[in-house]
């Protein structure tokens, strides 16, 4: 089967020709429909995030139909329109057993650990396949299991409630995600902080206050609109240390910053200020829960959600192409999804 892989860190990835895996026992075969491009693949080829081995397949955004299942899989049929939970763990563990299984003492990811969705086919484990349903695109779908989990933890990790201000720093394909859950969850006001002005149209389109942080330090912004009471959940999508550094200074009195966004540079907090004189709390977020992935199919299937927007383009499974639209990311020139079709 044909597999776009990374073989070298720090260079182009390269097409590759591999054997068809079988699925084991307790696995299933996926016909690949739609593999999402995501910024984290970005980091496994230069470096930033570290790979299982070498050369490997990357692609953890993943949706496409069962082509065949192992002997001991019972609740997936060949057929089935699915998409994947890319954690695979164990399920036994102290992590495990607390429903915290993203920290799984022995947990691997697909796309990072595992060969994952830059290819014809892929075989994970049957537990890790979440139904798709009918009126919800695979192309869709597969970013959900991504962008949209993740920012939906991110969420719930910084305990929003009904009639919270919420400010998003980053509005690509997490951030416009990040908006509409936000809005789902009974934010009062959403802000969308972008330098980029296709990025900000669309996140007005769904509701957000859009601020441009080159107009004015957006946390200014944010304490001018809301006379000096910030706002009670951000979210931090970029990974750069100094949007990191606003997020933190837009926060009010016992706001809480969800930090999303992998960067190589710290940034400097003002535990006064910022912190301590405010009761803040600062969040870290990493990936997200198999419990939260069938709940947000249900919002994109009763329209709750629209993550078609959020996918910018559809490509072939071209290495050229998958190239580009990385190097798109790395340099923050791309404005949401791009998913590729084998």
């Amino acid at each position: 089967m044909k597999t776009v892989q990374i073989t070298k860190i720090g260079s182009p990835l390269e097409e590759r020709e591999v054997k068809t895996p079988q699925p084991q026992n307790h696995e299933v075969l996926i016909k690949v429909k739609a593999a999402g491009i995501c910024h984290s693949d970005v980091h496994y080829r230069d470096g930033t995030g570290s790979v299982g081995f070498l050369p490997i397949t990357p692609g953890h955004e993943i949706a496409g139909i069962v082509e065949s299942v192992g002997s001991a899989v019972e609740n997936v049929q060949v057929g089935n329109r699915v998409a994947v939970h890319y954690l695979v763990t164990c399920g036994i563990c102290d992590y495990c057993t607390r429903g915290l299984e993203q920290f799984c003492q022995k947990g691997k990811m697909i796309g990072k650990d595992i060969n994952g969705g830059y290819a014809d086919y892929v075989a994970v484990p049957a537990r890790n396949v979440i139904p798709v349903p009918d009126g919800v695109r695979l192309e869709v779908a597969a970013v959900m299991m991504c962008s949209t989990a993740t920012a939906f933890h991110a969420l719930n990790k910084a305990r929003i409630t009904a009639g919270d201000f919420v400010a998003v720093f980053g509005a690509g394909g997490l951030g416009l995600s990040a908006i509409q859950l936000a809005k789902a969850c009974g934010a009062n006001k959403v802000f969308a902080i972008d330098i980029a002005e296709d990025k900000r149209e669309l996140a007005t389109s769904f509701g957000a206050h859009a601020i441009n942080p080159l107009d004015e330090a957006p946390e200014v912004q944010i304490m001018d609109i809301t006379n000096g009471r910030g706002v009670d959940v951000a979210l931090e999508f970029t990974g750069i240390s100094q949007v990191q550094e606003q997020a933190l200074a837009s926060l009010g009195v016992q706001g809480r910053i969800a930090l999303v966004g992998i960067g190589k540079k710290p940034f400097k907090v003002d535990s006064y200020a910022n912190v301590i004189n405010r009761e803040a709390e600062i969040v870290g977020v990493s990936d997200h829960k198999h419990s939260e992935l069938q709940p947000l199919m249900g919002f994109a299937d009763q329209g709750l959600i629209d993550i078609n927007t959020v996918v910018e383009d559809i490509i072939p499974l071209d290495v050229t192409q998958i190239n580009q639209k990385l190097d798109d990311l790395a340099a923050f020139h791309s404005s949401a999804r791009t998913v590729i079709t084998p």
